[in-house]
């Protein structure tokens, strides 16, 4: 395996073309040798085609013969699927191949990317950004403009994988964060998970005949709760014990606010309404 990697001649591969991988596809377009795309709904497929977002594309990993040749392959689907295709790579890919996925959890991931034979080099991704509608359809091109996007490289990840994710993240206008994936998943319990969680249950709990007096704010802190079960469940699934954490600390939070309430203790309640405004505008800086 060569050490260097250079982008604009390398063969890509995207598995999942929906939001986050239609958008990688759109980001990468002119940027690399071949774009080759992969995707279970045959509409998207078309779409993609139609439009010429690949050079190729096709519904299986099996029949998509241009898939041996792919340098790198960036797999764009939700974090069960991932780990089911990492498992799958070896009987399709029988040479040297980088793999990075744009997982929203870690661990299982790297976990699993850690089993592949030794002439793949995987290394773990995660762009955050994203928005409530999915699909190919809404995919855009300037989806990672300025976001993080986080590396999480294995003891095995060679010096050319991580150029190779340095390029792309490079070229589709994001910033790059290398994190452990352990503090991965706990940060983003708090940042990604949580928030879905929350915006969940402010739904659930609003009765629908107040729906004519919704408003802005509202609609941004519920905007989560479109987000489909399939994108969320491996998530939850692969995260539980920090997404858990995560709700045990807003519950101490949402607490501190009901008790001030409770005991019309407005000074309380003033001095917890102004340690978050200190804390919003400490966290959103960036």
């Amino acid at each position: 395996m060569e050490d260097d990697f250079r982008l604009q001649k390398a063969k890509i591969a995207i598995v999942g073309l929906g939001l986050m991988g239609g958008s990688l596809a759109l980001a990468l377009q002119g940027k690399c040798a071949a774009l080759y795309g992969i995707d279970a709904n045959h509409a998207t497929l078309k779409l993609a085609l139609d439009k010429r977002i690949v050079d190729q594309a096709d519904s299986d990993l099996a029949r998509l013969s241009a898939l041996p040749q792919a340098d790198l392959v960036i797999l764009a689907t939700p974090v069960l699927t991932i780990i089911d295709l990492i498992q799958k790579l070896p009987s399709l890919i029988q040479k040297s191949c980088i793999i990075l996925d744009l997982g929203s959890t870690k661990k299982d991931i790297v976990q699993a990317m850690s089993a592949l034979p030794e002439y793949f080099d995987p290394i773990g991704g995660h762009p955050v950004c994203g928005k409530e509608k999915l699909g190919l359809e809404n995919a855009d091109a300037r989806l990672f403009q300025n976001a993080p996007f986080v590396i999480t490289p294995l003891e095995r990840t060679t010096h050319r994988a991580r150029k190779a994710a340095e390029q792309v993240v490079s070229v589709i206008g994001a910033h790059l964060i290398e994190m452990d994936v352990e503090e991965h998943d706990r940060a983003l319990a708090f940042t990604s998970h949580l928030p879905f969680l929350i915006s969940s249950v402010l739904v659930l709990s609003t009765p629908v005949e107040y729906s004519l007096l919704i408003g802005t704010g509202f609609r941004s802190t519920s905007r989560l709760a479109g987000t489909p079960s399939h994108m969320m469940m491996g998530i939850l699934k692969s995260n539980t014990d920090n997404i858990l954490n995560a709700i045990q600390a807003f519950r101490t939070s949402l607490n501190n606010f009901e008790a001030a309430l409770q005991d019309e203790d407005y000074s309380q309640l003033e001095m917890i309404i102004d340690q978050s405004r200190i804390s919003y505008h400490l966290i959103t800086k960036n």
